[in-house]
Formats: C-alpha cells, sequence, structure tokens
C-alpha cells in the first residue's frame, strides 16, 4: 500500500469493510494508520461506527462532529491535508456515488500536487448490488466519481459479495465481472476480497474480516 489510500465505490458496496480490515493489518504490523470517515452523506454503515475497534489496535479515526448523531450535517472538521504528510498511513473512506465525492474535490489539488507517487484511488465494486450489476454501469459511476472528485482511480477492488448469503461460488462467479471492469478501465485489479472462513485461492486475493453489517445480524 502507498502512503494514501482512497476508497471510493456504490453506495453498499462494502468500502467501509475494506477500509477497516486495511486499517486494523496496518496497524497490527506496527504501522501508524489514520482513518478518515469522509461520508458526508450517509449516517450508516461508516467508518465512525468503529472508534472503540479502532482505539483498541491504536488506529487513530478522524471524522465529523456531527458523525453518528441525529444531525445531518455535512461538516469536515478535520485538516485531511495536514494528515496527508504526517507519518504513516491514511486511509480515506468516501462517501458512496459521486454525491459522496463531491467534497473530495476540494482536496484534488493538494494530493495531486504533493504526493502523487504516493497516492492510490481504489474504485470498489460488487456484481451483486443494485444499479453496478453489469461491468458498464459500474464503469460509469466510476466516471462519474473521478469527474465530481477531480481525481482519477488507480485500481479496481473486487469487493462482490451478498452479506450473509455470499458463498465461495458466490465471489468465483464474480471474478469475470471485475475484470471486466479491470479491462475496460485499463486499471489495475488490485486485489479480490473473501471471508477469512472460505478456503479460496485467488490471484491477488485478500482473506478479510465481515466488520460491518445489518443490525439484525450484529
Amino acid at each position: 500500500m502507498k502512503k494514501i489510500t482512497i476508497i471510493t465505490g456504490h453506495y453498499g458496496s462494502g468500502k467501509t469493510n475494506l477500509a477497516v480490515n486495511l486499517a486494523l493489518r496496518l496497524a497490527d504490523a506496527g504501522e501508524h494508520v489514520t482513518v478518515v470517515d469522509f461520508d458526508i452523506v450517509n449516517p450508516y454503515f461508516r467508518t465512525a461506527d468503529f472508534k472503540t475497534l479502532f482505539e483498541q489496535h491504536g488506529v487513530t479515526l478522524a471524522a465529523s462532529m456531527y458523525a453518528n448523531t441525529s444531525l445531518d450535517i455535512p461538516a469536515i472538521s478535520f485538516d485531511m491535508e495536514r494528515m496527508a504528510y504526517e507519518p504513516g498511513y491514511l486511509i480515506v473512506d468516501v462517501g458512496g456515488d459521486d454525491a459522496g465525492a463531491i467534497g473530495l474535490g476540494r482536496y484534488a489539488n493538494g494530493f495531486l500536487s504533493y504526493v502523487p507517487d504516493q497516492l492510490d484511488m481504489w474504485y470498489v465494486v460488487n456484481r451483486y448490488r443494485y444499479l453496478t450489476e453489469e461491468p458498464k454501469e459500474a464503469l460509469q459511476l466510476m466516471y462519474e466519481i473521478e469527474s465530481v472528485s477531480r481525481m482519477r482511480h488507480t485500481g479496481i477492488v473486487n469487493n462482490s459479495n451478498l452479506g450473509r448469503e455470499t458463498t465461495a461460488q458466490t465471489i468465483l462467479e464474480a471474478i469475470p465481472y471485475a475484470q471486466e471492469i479491470a479491462a475496460k478501465a485499463d486499471l489495475p485489479l488490485v486485489c479480490q476480497t473473501y471471508q477469512k472462513d472460505f478456503d479460496l485461492s485467488l490471484e491477488n486475493g485478500l482473506a478479510v474480516d465481515v466488520y460491518v453489517k445489518p443490525v439484525w445480524e450484529q
């Protein structure tokens, strides 16, 4: 991983679960990690929900002062540009779709001018999410995110799953979908996630824990 990893994607694609897994993995390896909850449009299923877990592993969380409150105010109460230059890794969990990525545009010049070689922007795809079930739909959304954020993606992450209904076959059947998106976008398929309890051997496979769950599954 590079110093800065920005994670985008469709609502429910699994951005937050990926961010949590990456942060904990780095922290457990002895790295200093800061996670930015940059979801300014959705009050649910966000990295701010894992404040206690992050504290237990020594991960720093930056989130809006209104996160996890009843106030729907898209305010940013932290200095993300400063964080980009501090020691350690920075993981930015961006809100879903182009609506959630609009705020990212204010940081584009700073990131691209000073740390372009230390930055990745990964687009998370899930074949089983409504409105991105076809590669062309997922690509259209990716380009819309790039347009409003004024930044280009550097890689694709295949996080195709059906929640608690996910099986190993579910994941295997989504591989061609992710490969087509990566090929048409001319981007690398950075990794393909799968639950740790699945016995899978995937190219660029990333075994993950499932932290983000609906309330009825917790």
